[in-house]
C-alpha cells in the first residue's frame, strides 16, 4: 500500500501552471525522496526505475525494483486523481462495455470490461518517458535481473481497478531470455474493472505468487459498481445517516452502469469491520458530511493506517494568511505545516517570483503578493505535491477582507432557536441564511459574531434536515464546511 499511495505524489500541476515536462520532474523527485525513507514500509528499500505521467494528467505509473536479494519489481499504477468521490465514479464511463482481447487465448466471446477502463489502460500502455513505454521498461529491467524474479502489480483506487488489467496483459507478453516472472496482484480500494468473464478470467485462469483485494469495509468505491446501493444503510455509530440527496446521489451513481453488469475479481480482505477508523468531524445527517466521510474513508492516510503502515511524508498544508488583503507587493505570511524543499507560492492562478523565506521550523513563509486580481486561494508547493485550498488561506486583491463562519452553537434545534454564529470579518449589515431561507432580524457585532433565530420553512418532506448556514456580508458569502451546519428534527 505504500508503493500505491506514493504513485500520488505532485498528482496536480501547480495552481498557476506547470509544463508536463516541469510537473513530471517534480513528480520524478518526490517519488525519489519517499521511496528512499527508511521509516516508511518500503524501508528505503526500493529504486526508481521508470515512470511516466500522460500529457492530460489522468493516468500515471511507474516501475521500482528492490535492492535486495529478494529480486522483486513493482508496477505501480495511479490511475486519476479526483477529490471528489461522485466525480472518480463517474469518470470511469462504465455505461458501455467492450471486449478486453488482451489476454491470453481470450475466450469467445472475450472478457468486457467497461470502456472506460479500457481507455485508461490503452493510455498507460502507450504513456512513455524518453521513448520508452512501461513493457519496454520492464523488459529491460527483467533481462539485467537475476533469475527467477517476481512482478508486483499494485494500484489504490482507478489505479487498483486498472491494475487487475494490466496485470493481465503483462503475463500475456514474451520476457527476455524465454524466463517468464512470476507475478503478484495488489489491490486497494479498487472498484470493478470489468464483467463476470473479466473477474473470472484474473481469479480463475492466471497465475498468481499472490493475489490480494484489499477493502476498508465503509469505503464506498469499491462498492463500484456491484452494490453501491448498499451504502444508502451507512454508517453506525452516530453516522453520517444518507439524508434524501444522499440516497437521491447514491441512486444516480447506481445506475450509471444501465444494464451491464459488474464483478469484483475474488473475494476481499476486509479492513475496518467495526467502523472504528472514522472522521468524527463528519458525522451529521447530510450529503456533505456523507461524502466527506467517504472521501476519508477510501484515502490513502486511512487504508495505510488501517494496514499498520506508516504515514507517507507530508505535503504542504496551508492553515492561514496575514494579511488577507493586499495589493501586488503586500508583503504576506503564510503559517502552516510541509514547507521545505523547492517550495513555490501561487495566488490562484499568479505565482510568485520575488521574497520567499521560510522560517521557524518550515511552518511560516513571508512572500511578496504577485501581481492578480480578485480573490484567490493560497497554495504551496513542493515536490510532495500542493497544499488544498482552504477558507482560512484566501487574498482579497483591493479587499474586503473574506468572509467565512467558523462556528454554530447551538448547531441544533427547532425552528426560533436563538443560535450565535462566529466567524470572521462580519460587517453590520450583514445577512444570516439556513439553507436558502433568510434568518430575520440578525443581530451583528462586528467583526466576529451574529445572534439570530433559526427561520421555520427550511426543512420538510423531502428536504435535508441539516443545512449550511450561510452569511453573506460585504459582497461575500461564506464557504460551506462542517463548522456551519444546522441540524433540526426530522419531519415526523
Amino acid at each position: 500500500m505504500t508503493l500505491a499511495a506514493i504513485a500520488a505524489t505532485a498528482a496536480t500541476p501547480r495552481p498557476s501552471g506547470e509544463s508536463a515536462a516541469e510537473q513530471y520532474a517534480r513528480m520524478i523527485l518526490g517519488i525519489t525522496q519517499q521511496l528512499t525513507v527508511p521509516l516508511l514500509a518500503t524501508q528505503g528499500g526500493w529504486t526508481l526505475a521508470w515512470a511516466a505521467l500522460s500529457e492530460d494528467n489522468a493516468n500515471m505509473a511507474y516501475l521500482a525494483k528492490t535492492n535486495d536479494r529478494f529480486n522483486q519489481f513493482a508496477v505501480v499504477l495511479r490511475g486519476t486523481v479526483s477529490s471528489s468521490v461522485t466525480d472518480l465514479l463517474e469518470d470511469l464511463d462504465v455505461g458501455t462495455v467492450v471486449p478486453f482481447t488482451a489476454v491470453s487465448t481470450p475466450p469467445n466471446p472475450p472478457p468486457c470490461v467497461s470502456k472506460g477502463a479500457m481507455e485508461a489502460f490503452t493510455q498507460i500502455m502507450s504513456m512513455s518517458a524518453q521513448g520508452v513505454t512501461l513493457p519496454r521498461a520492464l523488459a529491460a529491467a527483467l533481462a539485467a535481473a537475476p533469475p527467477n524474479p517476481t512482478v508486483l502489480v499494485i494500484g489504490h483506487s482507478l489505479g487498483g481497478c486498472l491494475a487487475t488489467m494490466v496485470a493481465a496483459y503483462l503475463q500475456t507478453l514474451s520476457w527476455p531470455g524465454g524466463a517468464t516472472p512470476s507475478f503478484g496482484l495488489f489491490t486497494f480500494a479498487a472498484p470493478t474493472a470489468g464483467g463476470p468473464d473479466f473477474a473470472r478470467h484474473v481469479t480463475k485462469d492466471l497465475s498468481w505468487v499472490v493475489n490480494e483485494r484489499y477493502v476498508n469495509c465503509y469505503d464506498l468505491v469499491p462498492l463500484a459498481w456491484t452494490s453501491i446501493d448498499t451504502a444508502k444503510g451507512w454508517y453506525p455509530h452516530g453516522g453520517p445517516v444518507a439524508d434524501v440527496d444522499t440516497k437521491a446521489v447514491l441512486s444516480a451513481v447506481a445506475g450509471l452502469p444501465g444494464p451491464n453488469t459488474y464483478a469484483q475479481p475474488g473475494p476481499a480482505v476486509p479492513l475496518n469491520p467495526d467502523y472504528q477508523t472514522r472522521n468524527t468531524a463528519v458525522m451529521r445527517k447530510s450529503l456533505q458530511d456523507f461524502m466527506a466521510q467517504a472521501a476519508y474513508q477510501h484515502s490513502n492516510d486511512v487504508y495505510l493506517r488501517l494496514l499498520a503502515a506508516p504515514s507517507l511524508l507530508a505535503g504542504p498544508v496551508v492553515t492561514g494568511i496575514s494579511p488577507e488583503t493586499g495589493q501586488a507587493g503586500t508583503r504576506v505570511t503564510l503559517t502552516g505545516t510541509g514547507f521545505s524543499g523547492g517550495v513555490a507560492v501561487d495566488f490562484g492562478p499568479f505565482a510568485c517570483t520575488d521574497g520567499v523565506i521560510i522560517v521557524e521550523d518550515d511552518s511560516t513563509i513571508h512572500v511578496n503578493a504577485p501581481l492578480g486580481i480578485g480573490v484567490t486561494d493560497v497554495r504551496v508547493t513542493t515536490c510532495l505535491g500542493t497544499s488544498p485550498a482552504v477558507p482560512t488561506a484566501q487574498f482579497a486583491y483591493g479587499g474586503p477582507e473574506p468572509v467565512r463562519v467558523t462556528g454554530i452553537s447551538p448547531d441544533h434545534g427547532r425552528s426560533g432557536t436563538r443560535v450565535t454564529v462566529t466567524g470572521v470579518n462580519f460587517t453590520a449589515d450583514a445577512k444570516v441564511f439556513f439553507a436558502a431561507v433568510e434568518a430575520p432580524g440578525p443581530q451583528v457585532t462586528p467583526p466576529g459574531t451574529i445572534t439570530v433565530a433559526s427561520p421555520s420553512g427550511v426543512t420538510g418532506t423531502g428536504k435535508p434536515s441539516t443545512v449550511d448556514v450561510t452569511v453573506l456580508s460585504n459582497g461575500y458569502s461564506s464557504p460551506s464546511g462542517p463548522a456551519d451546519e444546522y441540524t433540526y428534527p426530522d419531519p415526523a
